[in-house]
């Protein structure tokens, strides 16, 4: 996956051969901002231009604009899973939460 950031707004981007040209949308927000150029240079320019447009519509509107994620990840698993979690972490020395954020981040690692 190709991404660029601009004020913590990550913007994922794709190559369209046909029309020689990158284009993109920032995934880190539920609202949809685009973004597109024909070099990379571009890309970045055009990635900022949105963001600055969309806080703008944002204020102009008088709404407050997404925010990339927060930090808060609310989990629904098995009950199950949840003990045996707990007890995975209880065992290595480490809350939950750290045991959990320690084991995502190995697996964002894997998955780069």
């Amino acid at each position: 996956m190709n991404t660029i950031k601009y004020k913590g707004y990550l913007g994922k981007f794709d190559y369209d051969p046909d029309a020689d040209i990158f284009h993109g949308e920032v995934i880190n927000i539920k609202d949809v901002v685009t973004f597109q150029g024909r070099s990379i240079d571009e890309l970045k320019s055009a990635l900022a231009e949105s963001v600055e447009d969309y806080l703008d519509f944002c204020s102009e509107e008088g709404e407050e604009p997404a925010k990339p994620y927060s930090g808060k990840l609310h989990l629904r698993i098995k009950p199950e899973l949840h003990r045996e979690a707990a007890a995975a972490a209880a065992t290595s020395g480490k809350s939950l939460n750290s045991w959990i954020t320690d084991a995502l981040t190995d697996r964002v690692k894997d998955a780069r």
